[in-house]
């Protein structure tokens, strides 16, 4: 499996030949430049190491610096990794951008979704709440009773309580790739992808 790192723009919507809104997100992709190959003989799989957006050497501390120059390669602002399950002739110092997808080709994103801060029971698991009469006088949004007094005397782990919401790692299958601009490194697909303006995303083929 070999994909992009790239950029979320925002969202914003086409039309397509039928005169059908399509919402799309823009999506900044590559390019991409392979820093490091790892093998299954030396490091137990398959994989390749992708740096995205070149990033001044000043700027890197000197064990940064040091993996670029072994390498070979330019600094870079982001690196990520890729197992590889077919490709596995790709090699260091190769580049990679929007033209290895094609409009239609379904991929797999992978982003950071939004981070929403403490969370309620309603909001968080879309709990009822309780009613705002029949005796309800303490807490009308909370969770409820969350467990036995004398047996097992304790809450169970993963019970739905209130807490931080988002902020994790999400991962959209089948999303479908509308449209390419190649000379400006722009990927449009179907829907939306998690994560903020300008959060990092990884696009993969879905093989």
């Amino acid at each position: 499996m070999i994909g992009l790192i790239g950029k979320k723009i925002g969202m914003t919507q086409i039309f397509n030949q039928n005169g059908e809104m399509i919402p799309v997100t823009v999506i900044k992709a590559g390019p991409c430049q392979v820093i490091y190959r790892k093998t299954k003989e030396k490091h137990g799989y398959d994989a390749v190491q992708l740096g995205f957006e070149e990033y001044p050497e000043k700027k890197l501390n000197k064990p940064g610096n040091g993996h670029f120059k072994r390498n070979n390669s330019k600094s870079f602002r982001y690196l990520r990794e890729f197992r590889l399950n077919i490709y596995k002739d790709i090699q260091e110092g190769e580049e990679f951008d929007v033209s290895m997808f094609t409009e239609h080709e379904i991929l797999m994103i992978t982003g950071t979704s939004k981070g929403k801060g403490f969370s309620g029971v309603v909001r968080r698991h879309n709990f009822a709440g309780f009613e705002t009469s029949h005796g309800v006088h303490e807490s009308f949004r909370g969770p409820g009773s969350i467990g036995q007094c004398a047996t097992p005397s304790r809450v169970f782990k993963g019970k739905r309580l209130p807490g931080r919401e988002g902020f994790k790692r999400v991962t959209e299958k089948n999303m479908q790739v509308i449209k390419i601009d190649v000379e400006n490194n722009l990927v449009m697909v179907k829907g939306a992808v998690p994560g903020h303006r300008n959060s990092l995303v990884l696009l993969r083929k879905e093989l």
